[in-house]
């Protein structure tokens, strides 16, 4: 007989690992973007430090913001549910466990295991069972709105602080190249890690954020190049 062992499934770290993603990425992006626009319109290497901090200020607070309230609406739906099903199974159990039966005789089982398997899975943990297999609701996927604001706040801040260093050691006239590349550079070394860490392949997750980066960047270097001519 072999020997049972532990499965590390990366399905567990979708939560976090996409608001940490989505976090660094948004970071680099849009504060490099704020850095190579004003940079563009010849500002002084000052109003662009200030302008980068700012962003990073302002960018950070909005991510903690958007993420609770978007997951806190996924954690009412998912609580209102739960609810629901609680108190469907309190006022009809037997329909509750047909129901529950005729998810499994869906999925391939034999209506008469089913029903057996919905009547143990029913005395142990009812609810539970019917948040797993009817409303889809898991460990893993249940929403948790403080965890993702504070996430991808930290990760924007991250992601953000990269390119205010360079602001901070690249000489005036170089300041947009020198920005450019370091953040393309960042978010490709994003890109790799954040597919390592989701065992996914590194080539296409890299390419991806680099084309977002680069074309955010380019555009509004162009912006800034135009309005810096025009005032």
């Amino acid at each position: 007989m072999s020997r049972l062992h532990t499965e590390n499934h990366l399905v567990s770290r979708i939560g976090w690992l996409r608001a940490a993603v989505l976090g660094a990425n948004d970071g680099i992006i849009s504060t490099a973007s704020l850095i190579v626009g004003v940079a563009s319109a010849n500002a002084a290497q000052s109003e662009v430090l200030l302008t980068g901090v700012a962003g990073l200020v302002a960018g950070a607070m909005s991510m903690a913001a958007g993420e609770y309230v978007s997951v806190s609406s996924q954690s009412d739906t998912e609580k209102a549910d739960l609810a629901r099903e609680s108190l469907e199974l309190a006022t009809d159990p037997a329909f509750e466990r047909e129901e529950l039966a005729q998810v499994y005789i869906q999925r391939g089982v034999e209506p008469g295991l089913a029903r057996d398997v919905a009547t143990q899975l029913m005395n142990k943990d009812a609810l539970g069972a019917h948040a797993r297999d009817e409303l889809g609701i898991s460990e893993i996927t249940t929403a948790r709105p403080v965890q993702a604001a504070l996430a991808s706040a930290a990760t924007f801040t991250i992601g953000a602080a990269a390119p205010l260093l360079l602001v901070l050691v690249a000489p005036a006239p170089y300041l947009v190249a020198i920005v450019s590349a370091g953040a393309l550079l960042f978010l490709c070394l994003l890109g790799a890690v954040g597919a390592k860490a989701g065992g996914a392949g590194l080539l296409r997750p890299t390419l991806r954020v680099a084309f977002w980066g680069a074309f955010a960047m380019g555009l509004t270097a162009a912006i800034g190049a135009v309005f810096g001519k025009v005032v």
